[in-house]
């Protein structure tokens, strides 16, 4: 059991992420309290063998998880499965289950920070999240994306980025063209 703000934090460079339920035997999944800032966009990509599930705690994201009717849009907002479903825009209760294999991304397109609770598994999520937050701090938070890449693949992470996001970790960093119209997409 824990209480409200206990566990392990990794962050950094921007990053805000609480350790909650570490990998290891028995734990299947490490479970995750994460912040996303405003203006974070982590692109859509595939994990071969990575599952997720993010549940929205406070905030807002938009959250996709289909295959597409085409991967060539650059900008995933956009894209549409073949039944005609688009993205979600998630508050408080929304849940994202990601099974392995699937496309998928999120976003936070608000002025505010989201909170989430993610669940990753197979187990041992935190070793990658501990290096990229060493990665972060050490740029201030404004990693070389290729740096980025190699951990993701280190990590077999990412199988394959399919339309690259807007990472920007810290606050700070919110494109000043963040607007309420973006928001209501």
């Amino acid at each position: 059991m824990l209480p409200p703000g206990s566990g392990r934090v990794i962050g950094g460079g921007g990053l805000n992420v609480i350790l909650k339920v570490p990998g290891g035997d028995p734990a299947v999944a490490s479970t995750f309290e994460i912040v996303v800032p405003p203006g974070f966009d982590v692109g859509a990509h595939v994990h071969s063998a990575a599952q997720e599930l993010f549940y929205v705690l406070e905030g807002e994201l938009d959250l996709l998880a289909f295959e597409p009717q085409s991967r060539s849009q650059p900008d995933w907002h956009e894209w549409r499965s073949r039944s005609g479903q688009r993205f979600l825009r998630g508050g408080p209760g929304s849940l994202l289950f990601i099974p392995p294999g699937c496309p998928h991304a999120f976003a936070n397109p608000t002025k505010e920070p989201a909170r989430v609770l993610f669940q990753a598994a197979p187990s041992g999520h935190e070793d990658y999240l501990d290096e990229l937050a060493a990665m972060l701090r050490a740029a201030e938070g404004r990693p070389d994306p290729d740096k980025v890449a190699e951990l993701r693949r280190r990590y077999a992470y990412v199988e394959r980025v399919l339309c690259p996001g807007r990472g920007r970790w810290r606050p700070d960093l919110v494109p000043p063209d963040l607007d309420d119209d973006q928001s209501e997409r």
